[in-house]
């Protein structure tokens, strides 16, 4: 599976000893498994899904702060359009292709990528140059037709979601959304603490498709871009851009010091004039006043269209927080944040009592606000020795585990231990929440 938006030559399997140990980790904490009926495609299970669905949270949160805009698209698209879009010629082997059973018999393809829905949306309605720009935001499911012997865990799989983006923009704006594009990037690395990263300009391949012209403009944007955030700290890729434009590629490093593709950054000149994609008024804004009464109605301009993922594929990503927290999960990130462990069984109501009001349960016949704060709470209350149930939470990853006996019933304090350190700080159920609350809140 590839972590670049569409080139599906930019990224490689990760080294046994990576993957191995991704599925160490998983098995020990149940995140996810696979399964030989369906190659390629990853089943998340409950504590695994949490940390995808707090991916996906916290993205689409960054997301709306750089003003994008979520849609959903569909799964399946006719022939026609991806030999449209150019995707059919340069493509479609690695693509799932369906017939359809009805009298037509039309051809279909899962999709690959987003972008070409996405030129749809955005050629559905009149649009004007002061709209611009315009970014969409997808989550949907994508399918590509790795080969078999390619399939690795989370890193190479056939089907997978990306924090995918497109931004139809002027010309004029093609700077700074690829510079906006770079601080989220950034913005995103640093809250994961993930370590420094390259960044590389891929530019024209052999196959590539529009004019040289369009493809100097578009390098030249790329290359301004880079120089102008980041000086000499980038390097050059010759000939491995995407078929349809050049793009800027962040790669990061796992435990083994290989290198991994995650963010791409791409411009496109090519999709809209595929899609002969307009907007009304001028290409640039200092062509006219930007009052639309001054612009003539027949006054039609292009759009650019800019490709960017931070994640990339989530999957891919999720397998490199894997290896890059060992396991350890930050406590806002972690899909069990702490474990109440009852000494006897005359404790467990009491203990019962505390996971209730630890993970922010309400009223079983009140609904739950949107905005409330839920932790993932749990109790292990078998019938084994306290040792024993302590060494297992070590080994599922809880951040926090809390034992309590005759002395915690009395006194109402909980004796809050973190995993790794010795002691345990003693707090009233109400700290303890608000501790939790605070350790979300700052990504720790």
């Amino acid at each position: 599976m590839v972590s670049s938006l569409h080139d599906p030559k930019s990224s490689k399997p990760l080294v046994d000893s990576a993957t191995n140990s991704n599925k160490i980790i998983s098995d020990k904490q149940s995140l996810y498994v696979t399964d030989a009926l369906t190659p390629g495609s990853v089943f998340f299970l409950p504590h695994g899904t949490r940390i995808f669905n707090k991916l996906l949270g916290f993205m689409r949160s960054q997301q709306r702060k750089f003003g994008f805009e979520e849609v959903v698209t569909p799964l399946i698209y006719k022939q026609q359009l991806w030999e449209k879009s150019g995707h059919w010629e340069n493509y479609k082997d690695d693509m799932f292709q369906v017939d359809g059973t009805d009298v037509s018999h039309e051809h279909y393809g899962l999709k690959p990528m987003n972008c070409p829905g996405h030129c749809i949306m955005f050629d559905k309605l009149d649009r004007s140059h002061n709209e611009l720009p315009i970014r969409f935001s997808d989550f949907s499911p994508l399918h590509r037709n790795e080969a078999s012997g390619a399939l690795s865990g989370l890193t190479r799989v056939r089907r997978f979601h990306q924090d995918d983006g497109h931004i139809f923009c002027r010309p004029d704006q093609v700077g700074a959304e690829i510079s906006s594009s770079l601080a989220l990037v950034d913005l995103v690395y640093r809250v994961f603490n993930l370590p420094s990263y390259r960044l590389v300009l891929s530019t024209r391949p052999e196959n590539y498709i529009g004019s040289l012209e369009d493809w100097n403009r578009a390098e030249a944007d790329l290359k301004q871009c880079l120089d102008n955030n980041y000086g000499e700290n980038w390097q050059l890729n010759e000939g491995d851009g995407a078929f349809y434009g050049p793009k800027i590629d962040i790669l990061l490093k796992d435990h083994t010091g290989k290198e991994h593709q995650t963010a791409t950054i791409q411009l496109d000149f090519q999709l809209p004039v595929r899609f002969d994609l307009k907007f009304r008024g001028p290409s640039l804004a200092n062509e006219s006043s930007s009052s639309a009464i001054f612009i003539p109605e027949d006054q039609m301009s292009r759009p650019v269209l800019i490709h960017r993922a931070v994640f990339g594929s989530l999957e891919r990503f999720l397998s490199i927080l894997i290896d890059h927290y060992n396991g350890k999960w930050p406590f806002w990130l972690s899909p069990r944040h702490a474990l109440v462990v009852p000494v006897a069984e005359r404790h467990i109501n009491y203990a019962q009592q505390v996971v209730d009001r630890l993970s922010g349960k309400t009223d079983i016949d009140l609904p739950v606000n949107l905005a409330s704060d839920y932790f993932h709470i749990e109790m292990d209350s078998r019938a084994e020795s306290i040792g024993l149930r302590l060494k297992n939470a070590r080994q599922k990853g809880y951040n926090y585990v809390i034992v309590i006996g005759d002395a915690e019933v009395e006194s109402g304090l909980l004796p809050v231990k973190k995993q790794g350190e010795k002691v345990a700080k003693n707090m009233s159920v109400k700290q303890a929440f608000e501790m939790f609350v605070d350790l979300e809140k700052k990504f720790l």
